[in-house]
């Protein structure tokens, strides 16, 4: 199968700069409700912790690797994401009226055969709906995130509609992508306007064909200026680890001010700024997404379930930049990285699988199958699927007594508690009246003292 859009795709958004956040260097424990602050109600449960599928996955082929890594997932309860097209998905209408929905057929069966809730991605658009030839299709970054031209907007929105009646058991839509060609050059800044008609018109669509199919925007990206930047830098959303970039505050504005409805607020990105600085290190970085999810649920009223589509807690997105970070580093940022979001509010976060056939695959949730094991669980599958059965949406985190020590992140529920180490080194540390020690970047999981 082509690329089709490759790891992440963010090349392309026509502009300049944006934002990144992340934290005080001292994580405390939580005390709050998954919803929000104590005492405020939790939005409805659905979904969860889950994973993105990218250009490879468990859909293609029967040996015995594929067939393993189809194994692998069952059971897990991970949510499983899919774009319309790129991705993994190959172009759904080529001509106007003629569809190909082969490939993602074989995405949205996995997930049904994997026991997972499907979720799709309606992005990215068919060439002839941005100003390309009928029945020719261009996979080059540029071309695959342009966004449609506003006189096919309707014809965007008649495609989400024939992609929601041939899959039924998608219940859950996610409209477009990062902005993906939504700038104002002229401006220099987001075309909010368009976007959040695209997004009201391929709504309306959508509950046309079934009410009860739930739809979410606007997919912006939250991304950050370092500490010290005044230019552009928001006055109410910043924190030690930066401030968002006054453009993306003003994008998510006009979304929540003129949208038709939504049925739940996404957004994406990194604890690392625009210029991929992690401030003031790795884990505290993470405190961006409990700063931003805070903010997020206030801007909404607390009304609406937070999802975060993507969240990225290591810079670089070529995968010779991932191999930097031993895998021990990596699974215990992310550990970090789900409780923060955890802390912002959010109930449904999914993880940007980087898996690839070969090896090295740095990241991936589970071995490439080109290898003798390939398909095996690896250790970023086990946080993700132990993460989504302990604190799935629903769950009232509670408070735990302990250490409040920098280098240390907590989350736990009235059954488990979740501690992560920051540090290099092991430590010994006090958590629910127990004296633990953690190994160097150790994530462990243990029950509630007395329970």
């Amino acid at each position: 199968m082509r690329d089709h859009g490759g790891r992440r795709g963010r090349a392309g958004r026509g502009r300049a700069a944006l934002v990144a956040g992340a934290s005080a260097l001292a994580l405390t424990l939580l005390t709050a409700c998954s919803g929000g602050p104590p005492g405020e109600p939790a939005p409805p449960a659905e979904v969860g912790w889950g994973f993105t599928h990218t250009r490879y996955s468990a859909d293609q082929g029967e040996d015995r690797a594929v067939r393993r890594a189809r194994a692998t997932l069952e059971g897990t309860g991970l949510p499983q994401v899919q774009h319309l097209m790129g991705w993994g998905a190959d172009n759904p209408e080529p001509r106007p009226g003629a569809y190909d929905f082969a490939a993602m057929d074989r995405r949205i069966a996995l997930a049904g055969k994997t026991g997972a809730t499907p979720v799709v991605t309606l992005c990215c658009a068919p060439d002839w709906m941005k100003g390309g030839t009928a029945g020719r299709t261009d996979w080059s970054v540029g071309s695959l995130e342009r966004a449609p031209d506003p006189e096919h907007y309707a014809d965007f929105a008649r495609l989400a509609a024939t992609t929601a009646r041939r899959y039924p058991q998608v219940r859950h839509y996610l409209v477009w992508n990062e902005f993906k060609g939504f700038w104002n050059e002229t401006e220099g800044r987001w075309d909010h306007e368009g976007y959040t008609e695209l997004y009201n018109q391929v709504r309306r669509a959508l509950k046309e064909v079934d009410p009860a199919i739930r739809v979410g925007g606007p997919y912006l990206v939250m991304d950050s200026f370092p500490p010290g930047r005044a230019d552009g830098a928001s006055r109410e959303v910043r924190g030690a680890w930066g401030a968002l970039d006054r453009r993306t505050v003003d994008a998510f504005r006009y979304w929540n001010r003129h949208k038709d409805g939504a049925d739940f607020v996404v957004v994406d990105g990194s604890s690392y700024t625009v210029d991929g600085e992690l401030v003031p290190d790795a884990f505290a970085a993470t405190a961006k997404f409990t700063d931003v999810g805070r903010w997020l649920r206030a801007e909404t009223g607390g009304r609406l379930p937070l999802w975060w589509a993507e969240y990225y807690v290591e810079p670089g997105d070529a995968d010779d930049r991932r191999a930097d970070w031993p895998e021990s580093r990596r699974r215990a940022a992310h550990a970090a990285g789900l409780v923060a979001l955890a802390k912002g509010g959010a109930t449904t976060a999914f993880y940007w699988n980087p898996e690839r056939p070969a090896a090295p695959c740095p990241g991936c949730l589970w071995r490439p199958t080109h290898l003798p094991d390939g398909g095996a669980p690896l250790p970023m599958l086990d946080l993700f699927t132990r993460f989504q059965r302990e604190f799935g949406p629903g769950t009232r985190f509670a408070s735990v007594p302990g250490d409040t020590a920098s280098g240390l992140s907590v989350l736990a529920d009235d059954r488990a508690v979740l501690a992560v180490n920051h540090r290099a080194t092991a430590r010994t540390v006090r958590i629910d009246g127990a004296r633990v020690r953690l190994e160097a970047y150790e994530v462990r999981w243990l029950g509630r003292t007395g329970r």
